[in-house]
């Protein structure tokens, strides 16, 4: 994703958060690799992009702002998770870092029943509980796809 498209997504989520878009420690998750070369912040604004777009298609009413702001707020967990002496659980990063980064947004900027409910359940089936909302559900599959796409395209020597 260039400057200009990670830009115009931050424009487009303004309105909804722009609380967490201007925090200082966003800077850390836009120095932070999330997959591949594609940085923590460009994977959440993605996984917010493509949320929206998944329960649009789907024609499935959502509370908007509660999307986005758990959507940006999901991998808020705020280390580089590849390197054992960052991570907190490594190896068990998956397990670990939605209540990881469920309490680092809920100091940061409190957080409502459903975004706590899209931060803490998107890695389910590791969660083993699964979502109980409709935002949840769609971040987490939004998660699931777009982690996918980033994997797989920055294997085969597509991404930047």
């Amino acid at each position: 994703m260039t400057e200009k498209e990670l830009r115009a997504l931050e424009e487009k989520f303004r309105p909804y958060a722009a609380d967490i878009i201007e925090h200082e420690n966003i800077s850390r998750m836009k120095i932070h690799l999330q997959h591949g070369n594609v940085t923590v912040w460009e994977h959440s604004l993605t996984v917010a992009d493509t949320a929206l777009r998944l329960g649009k298609a789907m024609h499935i009413p959502i509370h908007k702002k509660e999307l986005i702001r758990g959507a940006l707020l999901h991998d808020y967990f705020l280390y580089d998770w590849h390197y054992e002496e960052n991570n907190p659980h490594p190896r068990l990063h998956g397990f670990y870092h939605p209540g990881i980064a469920a309490g680092n947004a809920e100091r940061d900027f409190g957080l409502t029943p459903r975004e706590k409910e899209i931060i803490v359940k998107h890695m389910w089936p590791l969660t083993v509980i699964p979502p109980a909302n409709r935002e949840a559900w769609l971040v987490t599959l939004a998660d699931k796809y777009v982690s996918s796409q980033e994997t797989l395209f920055q294997r085969k020597g597509q991404r930047k």
